[in-house]
C-alpha cells in the first residue's frame, strides 16, 4: 500500500492504535549514543568484557535498579520490578562482545581505541538499546505504569561457540521467563525499520577442524609418499560437496573453509596438514545429522589418498527459530511507534546465533534492527572492519522494546 493510500484526507498518516508510553526523550537518546560509542571505543572479547560489565551495571545501579553479575565475571542479569511466577516475565536479551579484527574505518572519532579489537558485528548497539529500554522501563515503573516485572539480560561470549547463552541459563537467566526477544543489526535494512520473519531466521552454526597425517618426503618422488598437499586439496574441494549430496538441498547444509594450512618448503612433502572451517545449516533436523556426515565423508576422502584424518567437531548453535505469537509481539510494537510501514520481511541468513539457545527453553523471536542510513548505497557489512551503524537506530531500537514490554500478554 502506498504512503498516500495509508494518509487521511487531511494528509497526516493514521496512527496505528493509541500513542504508548515509553518514548524516548532527546536527553536519554544524546546520552545513549555517548554510552554506545564508548563502547565501540573499547571493545573486549567474549569473557573479557569486564569493562563493558562494569560499565552496564553503574548505569543500572544509578537508575536505582540492582544487577547482579553473571558468576564468571561478565555479563549481567536485571529485573525491573519484582517477579511474579503468576506473571512470567519477558526478557530483554543484548550480547556484549567485540571481535578479534581490527577497526579500519577512517575519520571517525569514536574508531576503536584498541589494537585488532572492533565492534564490528553491532553488540555495542545491542547494548546501548537494552540499555536505553531499562532506564525508560524503570522510569515506567517508578510511576506505576508497568504491569508486571522485565528481565535484562547483557549476554557475554556471543562471538565464541557455543556463546555465552548457555551460561546466561546456568546463572537462572530464564527463571520465571515466559518468552524473550532481541535485535541484531541489518546493515541492508534502513535505520527506522526492522525486519522480521516466523520460523528460522539464521542458521546452525559449528566449527570442524581437520588434522591430516602421513608419510612426508622429496617432492620428486610423490609416489613414495602420502601426498599430504594433494589429500588435503581433496579433503578441501571434495568434502564439502560430498556432504551437500547427503542431505535434502533445502536444508542449506554448507562446509566453508576459513583455513588451510600445511608444509614449509616447496620441495618437501609435509607430514601433517590442517583445515578448519564452518558447518552452517538452515534446518534443525539436517544439523542434527551433520556431524555423522562430515566426519564420515572426511573418512572416505582422505582414506582414498592414503591420509590418516582426525576431526574435532565441535557443536555450535541451532538455529534461531521465531515464535509467531512472540514475532507478532515485537511487529505491533513496532507498528505502534512507527506506522505497519516500518516492518519489513526479511529472509533466513547462514549466519549464526546463540539466542538459539534461549528459544530451545522459551519462546522468543529475534528482530532484524535496520542500522543503514536511509539512501546510503554503501553496505558496510558485518564482522568488517568499516562497519559502522546509523544511530538514529538506537532510538528505534529502545522504543521497539519499551512497546514490547508494555503490549506484552502473559503467555
Amino acid at each position: 500500500m502506498s504512503e498516500e493510500s495509508e494518509a487521511t484526507p487531511s494528509g497526516e498518516a493514521p496512527s496505528a492504535q493509541a500513542p504508548l508510553a515509553g518514548e524516548l526523550s532527546e536527553a536519554l537518546r544524546a546520552e545513549l549514543v555517548a554510552f554506545r560509542r564508548d563502547l565501540h571505543m573499547h571493545p573486549e572479547l567474549g569473557n573479557q568484557e569486564f569493562r563493558t560489565t562494569a560499565a552496564i551495571k553503574e548505569r543500572l545501579e544509578r537508575a536505582g535498579l540492582r544487577p547482579r553479575v553473571l558468576d564468571t565475571g561478565t555479563g549481567l542479569i536485571c529485573d525491573i520490578g519484582v517477579p511474579d511466577p503468576a506473571l512470567p516475565m519477558l526478557a530483554l536479551r543484548a550480547d556484549i562482545d567485540g571481535l578479534p579484527i581490527p577497526d579500519m574505518k577512517t575519520g571517525c572519532a569514536y574508531r576503536s581505541t584498541v589494537p585488532d579489537r572492533a565492534h564490528a558485528c553491532g553488540h555495542d548497539v545491542h547494548t546501548t538499546v537494552v540499555l536505553g529500554a531499562a532506564l525508560v522501563l524503570a522510569d515506567l515503573h517508578d510511576k506505576g505504569l508497568l504491569d508486571r516485572a522485565v528481565r535484562l539480560i547483557f549476554q557475554p561470549a556471543e562471538e565464541v561457540l557455543p556463546g555465552g547463552a548457555p551460561q546466561v541459563i546456568k546463572n537462572g537467566g530464564l527463571d520465571g521467563v515466559g518468552r524473550i526477544v532481541a535485535v541484531h543489526c541489518d546493515p541492508r535494512v534502513d535505520a527506522g525499520r526492522i525486519g522480521l520473519r516466523y520460523g528460522p531466521i539464521t542458521s546452525a552454526c559449528d566449527r570442524v577442524e581437520i588434522h591430516l597425517d602421513g608419510p612426508g618426503g622429496h617432492t620428486a618422488r610423490p609416489h613414495l609418499t602420502t601426498d599430504l598437499v594433494t589429500a588435503a586439496a581433496r579433503v578441501a574441494v571434495d568434502v564439502p560437496a560430498v556432504v551437500a549430496r547427503r542431505v535434502d538441498a533445502r536444508s542449506g547444509l554448507s562446509l566453508t573453509w576459513g583455513r588451510i594450512e600445511s608444509g614449509h618448503a616447496c620441495n618437501v612433502i609435509p607430514q601433517h596438514a590442517e583445515l578448519s572451517g564452518t558447518v552452517r545449516c538452515l534446518d534443525l533436523s539436517a544439523w542434527r545429522i551433520a556431524p555423522d556426515l562430515v566426519h564420515a565423508a572426511v573418512d572416505e576422502v582422505a582414506t582414498l589418498h592414503g591420509a590418516k584424518s582426525e576431526i574435532n567437531y565441535v557443536r555450535g548453535v541451532p538455529p534461531v527459530v521465531n515464535e509467531q505469537d512472540t514475532t507478532d509481539l515485537l511487529r505491533d510494537a513496532m507498528t505502534a511507534r512507527l506506522g505497519a510501514h516500518s516492518v519489513e520481511d526479511t529472509e533466513q541468513s547462514l549466519g549464526g546465533e546463540d539466542f538459539s539457545w534461549y528459544l530451545e527453553q522459551v519462546p522468543g523471536a529475534m528482530a532484524r534492527l535496520g542500522v543503514r542510513t536511509p539512501g546510503e548505497r554503501t553496505v558496510r557489512d558485518l564482522h568488517q572492519g568499516d562497519f559502522d551503524a546509523d544511530e538514529s537506530a538506537i532510538k528505534v531500537g529502545v522504543e521497539l522494546f519499551t512497546a514490547a514490554a508494555l503490549l506484552d500478554a502473559p503467555v
